[in-house]
C-alpha cells in the first residue's frame, strides 16, 4: 500500500514561478515520483491551474482566502487568519495521515485538539518574523511599512506554535539552527529547496554580458538591483542585464541612466533559462539574510561564474561553488576578472561534486518520506 499524505499550501503553486511555489511544486513532484499518494490542499491567489497539479496528486481541494479588511484586525497574523477555513479542517479529518504545513501562514489548524495526534510537519520557508522585519526595512511605501511591522509582531508571536509540529524542516542551516534553540525538543532538519533542476546544465564557455534576475516587484530584489546598478555595473565597461518580473518605474528610471545596463521585464520562462545559462557572470546579491536562496540553485544547476555576497550564501554551505565579495569594490574587481575567464568542464565537474546528492530532489525527498 502507498504512502499516504496531506500537503497543506499557502498558494497553488502552479504555474511554479516565484521561490515558494518552486519549492512545494518540485517537492510533491519528487514525492509522488518516489511513490507517495498526495491530497493537496490549497489557498487561491489567483486562477487555478489543476492540470499539472491533478497529474501528481491523487485529490486537489481549493480554499478561498478571507481578504476583507477586517481580517487585520484578528490577534494572528493576517496571512494566518486570511487562511482560517473550515473546510480544510473537515478534510483533514477524513483519514489519519500526515500533514505537512507550507510554512506558519498555513498553520492555522496546526494546535487544534482534533489534530493532536498526527503527525504534523512544518516546512519553514523564511523565519517568518525575521522576514517581514527585512521587508519592512526595504520597502518605501509607508502603508506597507506599516504592515509588515505589525505582521512582524504577530509572527513573533505565533512562532510559538510551532511546538505542536512533530518536525521542522528549514530551507537553510542558519534558520535550522535557529529554529532547534528555539524549540529544542523537536527534530529539525535542513532540507534545501526543491528545484527544477535534475541534472547541471551549465554551458561551457564565456559571452559578453553579466546577469541580475529575480522578482523585480519585491523589494528586498528591487534594493538589490538598485544598489548593482549604481555601485557595481555603472562602473564597468560591460554589457549588464538585470531581468525579472514586474520591475518598478523607479528601477526602470535607474537602469535608463546608464548606457550599459539594460532591463528585460517579464521574460517567458524559456527566455529566462537562456540568459542564465549564457550569462559569463551570474551576479546574486541580497541584503536579506532570511528565505529560500532558489536563485542560487538554480544558477549553480544551470549558469557559469557565481558572483555573491555572504548575506545571499547564508546557510547554504555553497561558498566554495561562488565568488565572494561584500562591497562594491571588491565585487567590480571581481567582475573585471571574471569577465576574463572561460567556463570550463572543470567548473562543471566541482559543482556536480557539492550539489549532489544534498542538492537532488530525489534524495530529498527520501530523507521526508522516512518522517512518516
Amino acid at each position: 500500500m502507498k504512502k499516504q499524505l496531506h500537503v497543506i499550501s499557502f498558494d497553488i503553486p502552479y504555474p511554479a514561478n516565484y521561490g515558494g511555489a518552486i519549492d512545494v511544486y518540485y517537492r510533491l513532484k519528487a514525492l509522488y515520483e518516489n511513490g507517495i499518494e498526495i491530497t493537496l490542499h490549497c489557498f487561491e491567489y489567483r486562477v487555478c491551474q489543476v492540470k499539472e497539479l491533478e497529474k501528481i496528486c491523487k485529490k486537489v481541494y481549493y480554499y478561498k482566502r478571507n481578504t476583507s479588511f477586517s481580517a487585520h484586525f484578528s490577534y494572528l497574523p493576517y496571512a494566518v487568519y486570511s487562511r482560517k477555513q473550515p473546510e480544510l479542517l473537515e478534510n483533514l479529518l477524513k483519514d489519519d495521515y500526515p500533514i505537512i504545513f507550507e510554512g506558519l501562514m498555513s498553520c492555522y489548524f496546526l494546535n487544534n485538539s482534533k489534530l493532536k495526534h498526527r503527525n504534523k510537519i512544518i516546512r519553514q520557508a523564511n523565519i517568518e518574523h525575521e522576514y517581514y522585519l527585512n521587508l519592512a526595512k526595504s520597502t518605501h511605501s509607508l502603508k506597507n511599512k506599516i504592515y509588515y511591522y505589525v505582521e512582524t509582531l504577530k509572527f513573533r508571536l505565533f512562532e510559538k506554535n510551532s511546538r505542536f509540529a512533530n518536525t521542522l524542516l528549514a530551507v537553510s542551516q542558519t534558520d535550522a539552527d535557529y529554529l532547534s534553540s528555539r524549540f529544542p525538543t523537536k527534530k529539525t532538519l535542513f532540507i534545501p529547496c526543491f528545484h527544477a533542476n535534475n541534472e547541471l546544465s551549465s554551458i561551457c564557455g564565456q559571452s559578453d554580458y553579466i546577469l541580475y534576475q529575480g522578482n523585480l516587484a519585491v523589494a528586498e530584489n528591487e534594493v538589490a538591483a538598485i544598489y548593482l546598478c549604481r555601485e557595481v555595473f555603472s562602473k564597468i565597461n560591460y554589457k549588464c542585464i538585470i531581468a525579472g518580473l514586474n520591475p518598478t518605474k523607479r528601477l526602470q528610471k535607474i537602469v535608463s541612466e546608464f548606457q550599459n545596463i539594460s532591463l528585460v521585464s517579464n521574460p517567458s520562462e524559456d527566455e529566462m533559462k537562456d540568459l542564465t545559462q549564457h550569462a559569463q557572470i551570474n551576479a546574486l546579491v541580497s541584503f536579506q539574510p532570511t528565505g529560500l536562496k532558489l536563485k542560487i540553485l538554480n544558477t549553480l544547476f544551470s549558469g557559469r561564474h557565481v558572483l555573491a555576497n555572504t548575506t545571499i550564501l547564508e546557510g547554504t554551505g555553497l561558498h566554495s561553488l561562488c565568488h565572494v565579495s561584500d562591497n562594491s569594490a571588491g565585487q567590480i574587481e571581481l567582475c573585471k576578472q571574471l569577465m576574463q575567464i572561460p567556463f570550463r568542464q572543470d567548473d562543471i565537474d566541482k559543482r556536480k561534486n557539492l550539489l549532489f546528492p544534498q542538492f537532488s530532489n530525489s534524495e530529498q525527498a527520501k530523507i521526508i518520506i522516512d518522517l512518516f
